[in-house]
């Protein structure tokens, strides 16, 4: 997913891809560990992905929080 398509989500949207990608994450990682993972740059794509979702929710709560103080 582009980091611009991340703009357009809700928090809760971003919260249950989070949980999505982590799990994902953890099922690449095990089958990494048993060598059945082919393409092992997928583990790199997820976690740049989680990171880009964990940055788009840290920029809605800093909006939030911003809002509420003005």
């Amino acid at each position: 997913m582009d980091f611009k398509d991340l703009k357009n989500k809700s928090a809760n949207e971003l919260q249950r891809m989070l949980a999505e990608e982590r799990g994902r994450l953890y099922d690449l990682r095990l089958k990494l560990a048993v060598n059945q993972l082919k393409n092992t740059r997928q583990v790199r794509e997820v976690r740049t992905s989680i990171a880009q979702i964990l940055t788009q929710l840290t920029d809605l709560k800093l909006k939030e929080t911003l809002s509420k103080e003005s």
